[in-house]
């Protein structure tokens, strides 16, 4: 049984914050115990890796994060795409994601292993989703407007969204650090030698 990893309900710059902590602390605890030998990855572990790999393909052509040439659609799929491929890797490999959001993989009394790994990475995918929900209510309400009222010259989405959170650029930029360009999980499978 997997359970979702999840905090508050919050998108605010606090629960984003949170997020990328817990997504770089257990990042770096699973690569560490890795690289010390306290975690050998099995062949399956190797293989949903790759596949991970395979599924999260950012396809920003080489360049390097923000994207902001490209739009705030793409950019937010992008990353929301990670929050569904790792809940399929959990499933196929048998584990659970957990809560890892305020919490130190010090905390842990056993090794810190594959589950652990993809529940900290689940952390900031998940914020992914959380604003891709915030641009598909907001395109719905402006679309909701515009069949009231006459039309209007709409704002960007990218600015609209960073009305209701002012931080919104700056976040995604980050998060794109996170998820794609050089020493990011976009060269996931190099760490895992």
């Amino acid at each position: 049984m997997i359970t979702e990893a999840s905090s508050s309900p919050a998108n605010g710059p606090a629960d984003f914050a949170s997020r990328l902590a817990a997504a770089e602390n257990w990042t770096s605890a699973a690569l560490e115990a890795h690289q010390e030998g306290l975690w050998v990855l099995t062949g399956t572990e190797r293989q949903i890796l790759a596949d991970v790999k395979a599924a999260t393909n950012p396809l920003h052509g080489g360049n390097l994060p923000p994207h902001d040439d490209e739009s705030v659609y793409v950019r937010l799929g992008r990353i929301s795409n990670w929050a569904g491929v790792l809940r399929l890797a959990a499933r196929a490999g048998g584990w659970e994601l957990h809560p890892v959001v305020g919490m130190h993989p010090s905390s842990l009394t056993r090794p810190i292993g594959m589950p652990d790994l993809l529940s900290g990475i689940y952390a900031l995918a998940e914020q992914g989703e959380r604003w891709q929900q915030l641009m598909l209510a907001t395109i719905a309400g402006r679309n909701a407007a515009a069949r009231e009222q006459p039309p209007q010259p709409r704002q960007d989405l990218g600015q609209a969204l960073a009305e209701l959170e002012p931080r919104f650029a700056k976040d995604l930029a980050t998060a794109e650090g996170f998820f794609t360009g050089p020493g990011s999980l976009d060269d996931l499978s190099h760490f895992f030698y």
